[in-house]
């Protein structure tokens, strides 16, 4: 008997609600998901979607990547709610900060990551996480960065172009319907910038990945990035 692993599907992992502090004095609220049958070959920092347009840690690629990819895949994921961001794990104190004061929150994630020693962490940024991904990623020792529906709106050009050579992989999942930058624009403005960066164009894919197929695909081009030994990703999973 299996279970068929659609929607809100959470498959085993160990779960921890954590805390992080940022240099501001800030506690920010989030969830670490590990594998229960071995060590994390990779670990993934999720950075989720605009705070004032609904994003949060519970955004629904973000959550589907906690609840999936820890037992799919082997990866450690550690989502959390930016500043002045409440989900049903809580809130985090603060305020919005455009971006830029959300620097603090990806340090104090990065923190976390070093203190408990997670293998090779690879940002996962949705849409306005992308622009903090951007931003301020190549303050830390993360691997690359992985940037789902990029705006390319508070990104500056020489933030993007400092990428370009830095030894970090940069890797733009691009919808074709996006309503922000598609793949044309995106394949134009990485390949200027940073043109060593890959930009995927997904075929009927939009802004906010709705649906299973879009999640799906989007799931498996991370893993194709951070741990390819895992794919093709099953579809099903034995059942308890």
């Amino acid at each position: 008997m299996s279970i068929e692993i659609t929607g809100g599907v959470e498959l085993p992992a160990f779960r921890e609600d954590v805390e992080l502090r940022t240099a501001d004095a800030l506690t920010l609220v989030g969830e670490l998901s590990l594998p229960e049958t071995a060590d994390p070959v990779a670990t993934l920092v999720c950075l989720h979607p605009l705070p004032t347009h609904g994003g949060f840690m519970d955004s629904h690629i973000i959550r589907k990547a906690a609840a999936r990819l820890p037992a799919l895949a082997e990866l450690a994921v550690l989502r959390f709610n930016f500043r002045g961001v409440t989900s049903p794990r809580g809130t985090s104190e603060g305020a919005f900060g455009h971006g830029v004061d959300e620097r603090h929150d990806l340090a104090a994630a990065m923190a976390f990551v070093a203190q408990r020693g997670l293998p090779r962490p690879w940002l996962v940024g949705w849409s306005f996480g992308t622009e903090v991904a951007l931003k301020w990623g190549l303050e830390h020792p993360v691997e690359g960065a992985i940037l789902l529906s990029p705006p390319l709106r508070r990104t500056s050009e020489d933030e993007l172009a400092a990428w370009a050579g830095s030894g970090k992989r940069l890797v733009a999942i691009v919808p074709e319907l996006d309503d922000y930058l598609q793949p044309p624009e995106a394949i134009a403005r990485f390949g200027a910038a940073v043109p060593e960066a890959e930009v995927v164009a997904v075929e009927g894919g939009k802004h906010l990945w709705v649906g299973e197929k879009q999640t799906a695909r989007v799931l498996t081009e991370i893993v194709r990035v951070v741990n390819p030994d895992a794919l093709p990703l099953p579809t099903e999973w034995p059942a308890p």
